[in-house]
């Protein structure tokens, strides 16, 4: 069963690159789960980014905008990229980030000209939690802290910031630990500190 890790915070708090590095303390062997659509061109020049700080660092990469559950089962039992393929049983899966993952559920249900509840995000949420547990290893998930401002002025923006909080709760109820980041400095707020 796995070791279930929250990380969340603010824009710019330091969420990722402390995941990533937490990640490469705990496994040489580690996945990363990746989220983020490309939707124009600023997003693209952030995922190549991403992809540079990861070069050369033996990460295996999956980019999944919805199907989290079954990413993390495909994660669980593929190889670190050299064609090997393992059950990676002390190994790391690094989702990021949960916040985006929304964002392409909610598209997604506008498109369908369908509606996104929490009760949805709930079930959905525990979907991926399931598929995290039974990996054998830790899988760190990412997520950002939206309602900590002001209240959104129209219905689509307070939708989001109310999904995102659901999400992280029931994340951060199931976690073994939590992380809060502060200006680049990580609190654990639950669960022990890992090394």
């Amino acid at each position: 069963m796995a070791q279930i890790v929250v990380i969340t915070g603010g824009s710019r708090s330091g969420k990722s690159t402390f995941a990533q590095q937490l990640a490469e303390s705990l496994s040489e062997t580690r996945t990363y789960l990746a989220t983020c659509p490309v939707i124009d061109g600023e997003m693209a020049d952030r995922i190549e980014k991403h992809r540079r700080d990861r070069q050369d660092r033996h990460w295996h990469t999956i980019e999944e905008e919805i199907d989290l559950a079954g990413a993390l089962g495909q994660a669980a039992w593929e190889g670190s990229g050299k064609g090997e393929v393992e059950n990676k049983k002390e190994g790391v899966i690094l989702v990021d980030c949960l916040t985006l993952w929304i964002n392409n559920l909610l598209y997604q249900a506008e498109r369908r000209g369908a509606s996104l509840s929490e009760a949805d995000i709930v079930a959905a949420s525990q979907e991926v939690l399931q598929a995290g547990r039974s990996y054998e290893g830790t899988v760190i998930f990412v997520s950002n802290e939206v309602g900590l401002g002001i209240v959104p002025d129209h219905f689509s923006g307070r939708l989001f910031r109310d999904l995102a909080g659901r999400c992280n709760q029931v994340f951060a109820k199931e976690a073994d630990a939590v992380v809060f980041m502060v200006s680049g400095i990580p609190m654990w707020i639950k669960g022990k500190e890992l090394r």
